[in-house]
């Protein structure tokens, strides 16, 4: 039984100063949340029950393809970390109890659950295998912003697959996707399932399961012919661009107080495209690499620390100035003695570009005749690219809402996670990895259905179905008549929070569409002289009516119908 009267939600009328992203303004707005330090959330009453209600989600879709839940802690020991090689990722917080002992505090469950299935699993018949768990994770965030979409602390439901196999791994991993499909769905999300990299998870491939909408950190490349990835691996063909003609040799041109692309096309009244962009990078055994993509592209972070097979960083203006004898802004490849690595979009064609003197550029340079490189793709895709399935490339912003990695034995071999196959021989368990951030899907579905009035929640993660707002002070009979209902409603089965302050109506409803319910219910005088009861579907605010008599019923039904 749910009366505002007693409840704590705390609404405010104006947004927080700092706020951004529209769930962030709306969930401090609506009394959901309220913020400790940077990246740290209180999740209020009403927040909570959000929180709860998609943690259900997951635990029926879970249990339903006999994935068995548990609770590992989250403070560990660093040595299981260090030995998986991740102790020294720089989000993971580090510390030491009193007697000096290192400890992580996790952000995610790898070591701990394949430290246990190492001790507890010794056959094949042990095996395939599912485990979750619904736990608190820490995580040194950088940038904490945008409300409860990167904080420090968060909610992860997490799970784990272990078999004999890669052909064990695939049915298990089929298994959990299409439980993902289903619980993005119950969720009232709109969303998409992508390739992604497998990052710092390691392992044989990964997808990312993105809901759009602005205020996405992710961006995604999809298509019409039914392409979707992570911009951070897609991979597409851009438009050839007109390349002038070829000459015998590169031919030095003065381009003084040009530096930029953008400068030396103007200067030169040559097309972007046609010129090599020179990005140098060190990695951290000191090697200084020669980076090129078209003067109209991007170099992908991603794509090219998987083609270095290492982390890398700009080069100082020193290192540049070191290693090609000129300023930034006159570097190129020709007769550079650096490795070079090039995207695979100039292998062929007539490009400018810097002369490695201050002040020149180099017309007519073609690659393999002036300069040799290692050719792959390393640029960020680009609206308008062709996909491989043939398609146009769209790039729309979103919110990654779960993941899913096929793991292999990158766990396992390191934690000696073994059984014994049926011919008694030794073999590392083959892993998957699944999350999921209930904190995500709460914040998404805010994103994609909020109005100029507030929050319009999917009936799946409401915080209640119905919001009864009762007009009218103690004593009159339109109190004692949403008095009733509140009772009739809630014996229905009906979620129902009820607005029995002393407060204006207009102050009711403001409130009421802020928070958001599926539907609002206004039982006032002009309910008892029509006998029927105002209705609010909140999203679109659409206006209906049902009889007072058999409202319960009514509203149940009416329910059903919404999203």
């Amino acid at each position: 039984m749910t009366r505002l009267s007693s409840y704590f939600l705390p609404t405010l009328k104006e947004p927080p100063a700092d706020a951004e992203a529209i769930s962030h303004v709306l969930m401090v707005r609506a009394g959901l949340i309220r913020q400790l330090g940077a990246g740290l959330w209180t999740y209020l009453p009403a927040g909570w029950r959000v929180h709860r209600r998609v943690e259900r989600i997951l635990r029926e879709e879970m249990d339903r393809i006999g994935a068995l839940e548990m609770s590992m802690p989250v403070l560990h020991p660093r040595e299981v970390w260090e030995r998986t090689g991740r102790s020294e990722i720089p989000e993971l917080f580090k510390l030491e109890d009193r007697n000096g002992r290192p400890l992580v505090l996790a952000m995610t469950h790898e070591e701990s659950v394949t430290f246990h299935v190492s001790r507890d699993v010794r056959s094949y018949r042990d095996l395939p295998l599912m485990l979750y768990h619904v736990q608190t994770k820490e995580r040194d965030e950088p940038r904490p912003r945008a409300g409860v979409l990167r904080t420090r602390e968060f909610v992860m439901k997490d799970a784990y697959s272990f078999d004999r196999d890669v052909a064990g791994l695939e049915v298990s991993y089929g298994k959990q996707a299409e439980a993902y499909d289903r619980i993005f769905d119950r969720g009232g999300l709109r969303w998409y399932k992508v390739d992604a990299d497998v990052g710092m998870m390691g392992g044989l491939g990964a997808h990312e399961y993105m809901a759009p909408c602005p205020a996405g950190e992710n961006e995604v490349a999809l298509s019409d012919a039914g392409y979707a990835a992570n911009v951070e691996i897609a991979t597409g063909t851009p438009a050839q661009p007109d390349f002038p003609a070829g000459l015998d040799a590169p031919q030095r041109v003065e381009t003084p107080d040009a530096r930029t692309i953008e400068e030396v096309s103007a200067f030169l009244g040559v097309a972007p495209a046609t010129l090599l962009k020179s990005v140098p990078v060190v990695t951290p055994d000191g090697t200084l690499h020669l980076v090129l993509v078209r003067g109209d592209h991007r170099v992908n972070p991603i794509k090219l620390h998987n083609a270095l097979g290492a982390e890398a960083r700009p080069a100082t203006e020193d290192e540049i100035r070191k290693a090609f004898g000129a300023e930034p802004g006159s570097i190129g490849p020709v007769g550079v003695p650096v490795p070079v690595i090039a995207d695979a979009t100039v292998e062929r064609g007539v490009f400018v570009a810097g002369a490695n003197e201050t002040g020149f550029h180099l017309r007519g340079v073609e690659p393999g005749r002036d300069f040799e490189a290692r050719f792959g793709d390393i640029r960020t895709v680009e609206d308008g690219d062709r996909c491989p399935n043939g398609g146009t490339i769209r790039i729309e912003p979103a919110i990654e809402v779960g993941n899913i990695f096929k793991l292999g034995t990158r766990y396992s071999e390191p934690l000696e996670a073994t059984f014994l196959d049926e011919d008694g021989a030794e073999r590392p368990v083959v892993m998957g990895s699944y999350g999921i951030g209930p904190a995500r899907i709460a914040a998404a579905a805010i994103e994609q259905y909020a109005d100029e009035q507030g929050i319009s929640w999917p009936r799946s993660i409401a915080p209640w179905e119905v919001h009864l707002v009762g007009l009218g002070k103690d004593g009159t009979d339109e109190r004692a008549l949403a008095e009733r209902l509140y009772g009739e409603l809630a014996a229905a089965g009906l979620d129902v929070l009820y607005d029995d302050r002393d407060l204006r109506p207009g102050e009711k409803f403001v409130e009421a569409e802020l928070l958001g319910c599926p539907l609002r219910v206004v039982a006032g005088k002009r309910s008892l002289e029509s006998g029927e009861l105002e209705v609010q579907v909140r999203r679109g605010t659409e206006q209906r009516s049902v009889p007072i008599e058999g409202a319960a019923g009514a509203l149940t039904a009416l329910l059903r119908e919404l999203p």
